[in-house]
């Protein structure tokens, strides 16, 4: 990652182009230094050129508000890529350090008073989608099959032996998924989506790690816990057959997520 800094009267602008990794972060903690020792304490992060960052990144970001904010100053971001848009807004980082899109529009904002933010909201659930479909086909003709007028809302074709259910990771754990599902085109109750996915038929699932690499990681679990709520069902599902790689991913994603947590929570207790 390459970091150009663009002095200001009254503050400073850091682009930020390429790959925003651990490996940069005494790069930023750098600038950020230097700025303090010259009176700057007013930053704006220009992220348009960002292609990717990590857990470490992210926790640098936060690390340099905390530091500009103790000298009385502040960091906004502006013109975030898609990729560092989607990830910010994700993990909730959004709430902390505030996003503008131009970098004349987040100067217009540097003056501005931190709003109070509610800790029960800092960390949002990861709501990425979580692809289920059962080892047992038979499930699916029994619960799902209905009238086929139903379609598949993965494939797009009617229901089969061949059925696939989008839910929503609602945790993630070296053990243990957790997602909802609002039963999508089934127009099965709460009842019956328990039934459905009952503690212990077994599953196969994709599910996405956004900070870590791009694609659908997939594992074989076996429920283990269902929920039925107005609107859906939560279910946490154990894994059962998981490669090695996979597992090393997802337990570097759940260190990675509570480490954030609390980066976030302690940026906001100070």
């Amino acid at each position: 990652m390459h970091i150009t800094v663009e002095p200001r009267e009254t503050y400073a602008v850091l682009h930020l182009r390429g790959e925003f990794d651990t490996y940069y972060v005494p790069v930023l903690q750098e600038e950020i230094n230097g700025l303090l020792k010259v009176g700057m304490p007013f930053v704006i992060l220009n992220m348009r050129l960002v292609r990717f960052l990590n857990s470490t990144a992210l926790g640098a970001i936060i690390k340099a508000s905390k530091q500009l904010a103790a000298e009385g100053g502040k960091l906004v971001i502006s013109r975030p890529s898609k990729f560092s848009r989607d990830i910010l807004e994700k993990v909730g980082l959004d709430r902390v350090v505030a996003i503008y899109d131009s970098d004349e529009e987040a100067a217009s904002h540097l003056d501005s008073e931190v709003q109070p933010t509610d800790e029960n909201v800092l960390f949002e659930e990861d709501r990425s989608s979580v692809i289920f479909s059962p080892l047992d086909s038979e499930r699916v003709a029994h619960f799902v099959a209905g009238d086929g007028k139903q379609t598949n809302p993965v494939h797009g074709h009617s229901f089969g032996e061949h059925w696939s259910g989008i839910g929503r990771m609602a945790g993630l754990d070296e053990k243990h998924l957790r997602f909802t599902w609002n039963g999508g085109n089934t127009d099965l109750e709460p009842f019956a989506m328990a039934q459905f996915t009952a503690l212990g038929t077994e599953w196969k699932i994709k599910f996405r790690l956004p900070l870590l690499q791009k694609g659908y990681c997939e594992a074989v679990a076996c429920i283990s816990e269902v929920e039925e709520r107005p609107d859906g069902i939560k279910v946490q599902a154990s894994f059962k057959e998981i490669d090695a790689e996979t597992q090393a991913a997802v337990k570097q994603y759940a260190a990675d997520m509570a480490y954030l947590k609390d980066e976030l929570r302690k940026a906001t207790d100070s």
